[in-house]
């Protein structure tokens, strides 16, 4: 059911990879709640995807982009608010990789200039995207910005392997950044900690599944799924929440403040018999 929502908002969604990717459900529940935006993704991500039948089927333009790259990203900027018409309302940073985590490298033997890269696109990228977004002065007041992240930027998930610095780098990025946007610009940022997703990003993590089950069978709730994010996240660019910002959010069915429950406990009953 939609409610207008985001009816006149506009924006830049960045990730989505495809139908599985929670900036693909994002675009589409923004489109539903009446926003429009530029979709974006590094060139090499949009030859792996089927973004254009994302933009097709929510009347979107896409622009190419490396989130690294400054030079990309004031084009990007710019274009959009050509494209949209003026200033922005929404952005949304769902990108993250691990080359360690791709190439099977421990996070005890990590190559470094694996590690610096994979920094630079799941982490420093925000800040450049800020950046970018603060010195041209392309947000509305009362915009706001979201980026995805994960508990394992507070918590040991051993397998996470680099990512988890990444996340921790990246949630840092949102309080700091979201101080002086707040302060400046009338414009939020927050952090949207999910619950594990089979995204094609989390699939790359070893024993995934196995986890999955495990957070599952942990949250009250359950996890969250894709679909679910995409809902918080419209609340978060919406009018509804304009005093939320500086926050990490968790979105993950109450996992995070659990110690164990008794379907986790079952199970170890289970493994003694």
């Amino acid at each position: 059911m939609a409610y207008n929502l985001l009816k006149g908002k506009k924006g830049i969604i960045f990730g989505a990879l495809n139908a599985d990717s929670i900036a693909w459900k994002t675009a589409e529940r923004i489109h539903e709640e009446g926003g429009e935006f530029v979709l974006t993704n590094a060139p090499i991500a949009m030859r792996m995807g089927q973004i254009n039948e994302l933009a097709e089927k929510t009347n979107s333009e896409i622009i190419p982009a490396d989130a690294t790259s400054i030079e990309d990203l004031e084009n990007l900027v710019t274009k959009s608010m050509e494209i949209l018409g003026g200033k922005i309302d929404f952005v949304l940073h769902a990108i993250g990789m691990s080359v360690n985590v791709r190439k099977g490298r421990a996070y005890t033997d990590q190559k470094y200039d694996w590690t610096a890269k994979g920094w630079d696109v799941s982490a420093l990228s925000f800040h450049k995207t800020m950046q970018v977004l603060y010195q041209k002065d392309a947000m509305n007041e009362w915009g706001s910005i979201v980026a995805l992240t994960y508990m394992a930027a507070q918590r040991v998930f051993p397998d996470y392997n680099d990512m988890a610095d990444n996340k921790a780098y990246l949630e840092s990025i949102a309080r700091s950044f979201g101080y002086f946007f707040g302060r400046d610009k009338k414009v939020r940022v927050n952090t949207i900690s999910q619950s594990p997703t089979m995204t094609t990003a989390g699939q790359g993590v070893k024993g995934f599944d196995n986890f999955m089950h495990y957070a599952d069978a942990m949250a009250p709730l359950g996890n969250a799924t894709a679909e679910e994010c995409a809902d918080y996240t419209v609340t978060l660019f919406s009018d509804l929440t304009k005093k939320v910002t500086l926050q990490n959010l968790f979105h993950d069915g109450g996992f995070s403040n659990m110690g164990i429950s008794t379907q986790v406990m079952e199970l170890f009953d289970a493994d003694k018999k």
